[in-house]
């Protein structure tokens, strides 16, 4: 028998109402779970109703986010003086009687001056004391600061830091330099009072141990798990992996990025420049 179009559309909802009704009967029928309220009942929606509702509250988008920060090394990062570092200890170096290899030297830049001092001294095979130590620390400071007295940011980072500050992203540098010697670097780069600087003097252990890091982390106010670290060179990296952060390479400081991933770089840019046009990248930017 032919049925109309209004007749298949009368029974199409009255047959909807009797699949919600049972779903709402089967819903409520297993009553209040043990313990609970016995407004339970009165709550009872069907079951696909509920479903709609629970995907929207528990939407990832709802959630409230982490803040992120972004920690950054100083030299061969932001600043372009990682080469006038490797002549400036080449020449310490070569002024107590022991020449060393430049390349040699280039792969330790990064970690703390006596850390350094003592390696390069095992490339060379000849232990230093502490006196020697010292001496060849103070002497490379003295010379770094007559090789270059002025200092250039590296492409991109004074408008990196610039747009950190403009989009309020958390950010501080952490470095193994030492104050006066970073001061000329932190002027070229527009930091003022308001950046937080971790420098060698404030911590017991610099690179490659994370305390630098962790030390800045805290006072921007935001968890270890929650920051960035940008460097240059495998130090850098292997101090964030041992504080439990994670890391971005750049290529302006002379390591690969076969090394720099190698190490633990989740990421490797060329520079700051390309860092900045890829900061949605590490999930900064809202």
């Amino acid at each position: 028998m032919a049925v109309s179009a209004d007749t298949g559309a009368t029974e199409d909802a009255a047959t909807q109402r009797l699949i919600v009704k049972g779903a709402r009967r089967k819903s409520c029928r297993r009553g209040p779970p043990r313990g609970a309220s016995t407004t339970h009942a009165s709550n009872c929606v069907p079951l696909f109703a509920r479903s709609s509702a629970s995907a929207t509250s528990d939407n990832v988008s709802g959630l409230p986010r982490a803040q992120r920060a972004l920690i950054f090394d100083l030299d061969g990062t932001l600043v372009d003086t990682v080469y006038a570092h490797v002549f400036a200890w080449q020449r310490a170096f070569a002024e107590v009687a022991l020449p060393i290899d430049g390349w040699r030297i280039h792969r330790r830049v990064g970690m703390s001056g006596g850390l350094f001092a003592r390696a390069a001294a095992r490339e060379i095979g000849r232990p230093l004391s502490g006196e020697e130590t010292a001496a060849i620390q103070n002497r490379h400071g003295e010379l770094y600061r007559e090789l270059l007295p002025e200092r250039r940011p590296l492409p991109g980072a004074v408008e990196l830091l610039a747009e950190l500050r403009a989009e309020r992203i958390p950010y501080g540098i952490a470095t193994s330099g030492r104050r006066p010697e970073i001061d000329a670097s932190l002027e070229a780069l527009g930091v003022g009072e308001e950046t937080v600087v971790v420098e060698r003097g404030h911590v017991d252990r610099a690179k490659p141990e994370p305390d630098l890091f962790l030390t800045c982390a805290e006072r921007i106010g935001v968890s270890p798990v929650d920051c960035y670290v940008v460097g240059d060179a495998v130090w850098d990296l292997l101090a964030a992996r041992r504080a439990g952060m994670l890391s971005v390479g750049l290529l302006s400081g002379g390591y690969g990025e076969d090394e720099l991933t190698s190490a633990g770089a989740f990421r490797v840019y060329r520079d700051a420049a390309e860092l900045r046009s890829s900061l949605d990248e590490l999930g900064v930017l809202n």
